[in-house]
């Protein structure tokens, strides 16, 4: 499985907010996004940075495959 390179922020949070994720705040250089579902919420930190380190992607996309509930393989697929 290979992490997808020079993603910038901006094309990310285009990307997430496909699956339900939308813009809550951003402070500094770092952009919140929240997916609201059922009583819960889901937050991720992405880093205004073109492009979004590969190690830092990677990371990002673990912890949103967790919360998504579906494989990391999956969600690459559907960015």
């Amino acid at each position: 499985m290979k992490v997808p390179r020079d993603i910038s922020a901006n094309q990310l949070i285009n990307m997430l907010s496909k699956l339900g994720y939308s813009k809550t705040r951003q402070v500094g250089s770092h952009i919140r996004l929240t997916l609201k579902s059922q009583n819960q919420s889901f937050h991720i930190t992405i880093p205004n940075h073109n492009p979004i380190k590969i190690g830092t992607l990677n990371n990002i996309l673990n912890d949103l495959s967790l919360q998504l509930k579906i494989s990391k393989q999956e969600l690459i697929d559907k960015l």
